[in-house]
């Protein structure tokens, strides 16, 4: 049985930089233990006649060359020229867009 102690709880919270009170640090603490007594349970399970998965039947590429609709025009990625020129504002081959963070 996979035991974890405060000493080695210690070391995850300082590791994860946690502020933990002495309560939540027990809970977590217990926590943690039964999550490693689940997985001490799981490797008793049979597994010798199980066909390893590689994922899904049937696989099928579904990648597609991305486009830009403007003005119900379709724009490839690849001309990023017209992007620019369909762009209402534009300053030395950028899009301006409006401030977010106040100077």
């Amino acid at each position: 049985m996979a035991v974890i102690d405060k000493k080695s709880l210690q070391h995850l919270v300082k590791l994860a930089r946690l502020d933990l009170t002495a309560a939540e640090s027990k809970k977590l603490l217990f926590d943690l233990q039964k999550i490693l007594d689940y997985f001490e349970e799981l490797k008793t399970v049979a597994t010798g006649r199980v066909e390893p998965m590689t994922g899904g039947h049937q696989l099928k590429n579904i990648f597609r060359e991305d486009t830009i609709d403007l003005e119900r025009r379709a724009l490839t990625v690849s001309d990023p020229g017209k992007i620019i020129e369909a762009f209402p504002k534009s300053e030395r081959g950028f899009n301006k867009v409006p401030k977010i963070f106040k100077s």
